[in-house]
């Protein structure tokens, strides 16, 4: 009986777990943490727009969570408005931005009282329970297109109420 099949398994098992370890390895940096280029991995939850009071303006609310490397969200469109910009509300003051990065292995939230999306001169008045759709536009991940649920005026993402 011939020994060479099963060492022939060995080689084969040790080799695959060292290419397995080196792909691993490259996806990290030294410290451990993910590269700067993996690919990002972005889901989006929690959409929401409060229903507008005005019929020229209305906001937008959402959490982009990133499981890969870090990634930019450059730019906002909708059906809803042709102006579709992005804010930042620092030291109480809301501020326009041209871009959000969406670190690596981590969230970038829009929500009441932080960072959020302003839509202006509206193509109508979005009510309570239509959904409007919007276009996320990132650096790498490309356009990645939601449906924005109208919520009451009050709505508190935190009790769904």
């Amino acid at each position: 009986m011939s020994r060479r099949p099963r060492r022939h398994k060995g080689l084969l098992a040790a080799c695959s777990l060292v290419l397995a370890t080196a792909g691993t390895l490259t996806a990290c940096g030294p410290d451990g943490s993910p590269s700067s280029s993996a690919a990002p991995e972005l889901k989006v939850t929690g959409a929401y727009m409060p229903a507008p009071s005005m019929d020229t303006m209305a906001a937008g609310f959402f959490t982009v969570t990133n499981s890969g490397g870090a990634d930019t969200l450059t730019s906002v469109t909708s059906d809803l408005s042709d102006e579709v910009t992005m804010h930042a509300t620092v030291d109480g003051a809301m501020q326009e931005k041209k871009s959000f990065t969406v670190p690596a292995e981590g969230t970038l939230a829009f929500a009441s009282g932080g960072n959020h999306l302003m839509f202006a001169k509206l193509t109508h008045k979005p009510g309570q329970g239509e959904k409007v759709s919007v276009e996320l536009h990132f650096a790498k991940s490309g356009t990645v297109r939601i449906s924005m649920p109208v919520k009451p005026a009050t709505y508190d993402p935190k009790t769904g109420r």
